[in-house]
Parts: structure tokens; C-alpha cells; sequence
């Protein structure tokens, strides 16, 4: 599958749930309640993706999407 495919949006999605789970994680977060209630809306918005209706293999589809922006967001990091 080329990393292509996926629509902005997803992409962008997958960003903000990987920063707000991050963000989760940290020792001693601030406001946990939002950063739960941020992280259950953008899984729904993950999960119900109509991309997801479009590709043969949905499991692997989700974990290139996973794997394409941790890649990115160690190269903004960098």
C-alpha cells in the first residue's frame, strides 16, 4: 500500500491522537479528563473512517497509518 492513500484527515486524526495519547502519558498530566474525552472522540473518528470501507486489509491499513505518522512525527521532533 502506498502511504499515499490515505486522505489527509486520517493522517491528521492519527496525528492528534498520537499527541493527545502522548500527552496522556506524560507523569502528572494536567486535565485528564479532557485528554480522555479528546482521545474516545478521535478513536471514533479513527475507527469510522470511511477510508476504511475502501481497503482490502483493514488491520494492515490501520497499522501503516500508525507506523507512517510515528515516522513523521519523529522527523518533526528532529
Amino acid at each position: 500500500m502506498d502511504v499515499t492513500d490515505f486522505p489527509d484527515d486520517l493522517v491528521q486524526t492519527q496525528h492528534a491522537w498520537n499527541a493527545t495519547y502522548t500527552a496522556l502519558a506524560a507523569p502528572r498530566p494536567r486535565d485528564t479528563t479532557a485528554l480522555r474525552r479528546c482521545l474516545l472522540v478521535l478513536s471514533v473518528r479513527l475507527w469510522r473512517h470511511p477510508y476504511w470501507q475502501t481497503v482490502p486489509s483493514v488491520p494492515a491499513a490501520r497499522a501503516e497509518l500508525r507506523q507512517l505518522t510515528r515516522a513523521q512525527g519523529a522527523v518533526r521532533a528532529a
